[in-house]
């Protein structure tokens, strides 16, 4: 299989799992059960998920008050950007 195509199902599935996650956290806090760790959260964004941990915050309206996770998130996705575009450009 390609690399490119490689990196493109992965960078799908973790930003598919991230969003996921943010949906499955505000439907645990609704209800009031067990809840995702917000290093869970934060780790899935890290690994690639920047794009859908964010899209998943304005769906769910989860953790949209968290200073942490309103710049955090963000400067994750940044920080990716430049790494693509460093690889890139290199």
């Amino acid at each position: 299989m390609n690399p490119v195509t490689v990196v493109l199902i992965y960078f799908i599935f973790i930003n598919f799992t991230a969003f996921l996650l943010m949906g499955i956290d505000k439907s645990k806090a609704r209800r009031g059960k067990w809840r995702i760790p917000e290093k869970t959260l934060f780790l899935s964004a890290i690994l690639g998920g920047s794009i859908g941990a964010m899209l998943g915050m304005q769906t769910f309206r989860h953790k949209t008050k968290h200073a942490s996770f309103r710049i955090g998130m963000p400067c994750i996705f940044i920080f990716q950007l430049a790494l693509v575009i460093f690889f890139i450009f290199r």
